[in-house]
């Protein structure tokens, strides 16, 4: 098991998916995680829940569709800080959750912004989860209808081949067959979460970003202690971590969706040049901004320099804003007015 007592969970998915299902099968309950039963569902919230699970402490971090293709990506912004609040120091595992059913065009692109988004560090600690396991055929098993799709068998195999089978409706109380049963499934997926702690050695993935996130909710969860009384250890950190949420979202409003992603999940090494100078956590997510780019933007020192120098601004011009709309404002105006100072002067 991890160093600290409870495993951190992140479940990611398309809207639809079943990651709220998901989440509520591995903690035996029917509606700890509320369910959107439609695809057009405008769910942004990110929620996470800690429960005691074969015992073991588990926390879920249930997350909107970040990956969404039909869906702003601008409010989803809130969700992904709050992500980030919920998982700091780093997960331990991701969850990628997809439907047991012939691919359509969405479904491929949601893989692709995964490897887009995705560095090669957090497939180490992923898993794919395929919902709607009545789907499969009679005596077929899930690592069957991987080798069917390329695209499923290449996520797959970049997640170390990790991957299980679940039905969240009809494999409930399934006693007839020993594969289709949710127990058993679950208590095959626990046993690759501690084979992924194992290989990480039990620690979690984490980044520049995350580490100084975790920095500040334990700055806040002292300041809270002098002064909170009789708060229980939980409510002193829930309290912390709100207070945490809002200070990021309003220093981060500037940073584009794209460059929040990428900051959790993406490659600061690209940066390396630039990160190495950073030491506040609004540079660390301007290095974020260069894990946020496509393979094919990473085209030349000039410009990672370029990004990372203007997610920089956006943040720097944040400081002080009472809101998360005027920190969008400034940071807005700031890196314009940069990108046409060379013209002034003619």
């Amino acid at each position: 098991m991890a160093a600290s007592n409870t495993t951190r969970i992140v479940i990611l998915g398309k809207t639809g998916s079943g990651k709220s299902s998901l989440a509520n099968t591995i903690f035996g309950e029917k509606d700890r995680f509320t369910i959107n039963h439609t695809l057009n569902s405008e769910k942004t919230e990110c929620r996470a829940e800690t429960k005691s699970v074969n015992g073991r402490s588990i926390t879920l971090i249930d997350t909107p569709g970040f990956f969404d293709t039909d869906r702003s990506k601008e409010k989803l912004k809130p969700a992904i800080v709050r992500c980030i609040t919920e998982c700091a120091p780093g997960p331990h595992a991701f969850f990628i959750v997809l439907r047991v059913e012939k691919f359509t065009e969405q479904e491929q692109a949601v893989i692709t912004e995964l490897n887009q988004y995705f560095s090669e560090e957090v497939f180490k600690y992923a898993t794919v989860i395929f919902t709607h396991g009545d789907q499969l055929d009679e005596g077929q098993k899930i690592e069957d209808a991987v080798h069917q799709n390329k695209l499923t068998s290449e996520l797959v195999k970049k997640c170390g081949g990790r991957c299980h089978v679940i039905d969240n409706k009809y494999w409930k109380n399934n006693q007839q067959e020993k594969y289709r049963n949710n127990q058993f499934q679950l208590e095959e997926l626990l046993k690759s979460i501690d084979k992924t702690l194992k290989a990480n050695k039990g620690s979690c993935y984490t980044n520049k970003m995350l580490q100084a996130v975790d920095d500040k909710i334990q700055q806040e969860k002292k300041c809270i202690r002098q002064s909170s009384g009789h708060m229980s250890e939980k409510e002193i950190t829930e309290q912390a971590k709100d207070r945490v949420y809002h200070w990021l979202w309003i220093k981060l409003a500037g940073i584009t969706t794209g460059a929040l992603l990428g900051a959790l999940f993406g490659v600061l090494s690209m940066g390396r040049e630039v990160v190495t100078v950073i030491t506040n956590i609004g540079a660390a997510t301007a290095g974020g901004v260069i894990g946020g780019m496509s393979l094919g933007t990473r085209v030349g020192i000039s410009a990672l320099s370029g990004a990372a120098k203007g997610g920089l601004t956006g943040y720097l011009a944040a400081e002080g804003a009472d809101s998360p709309q005027e920190a969008a404002e400034r940071a807005a105006k700031a890196v314009v007015n940069e990108a046409l100072s060379p013209f002034k002067a003619l």
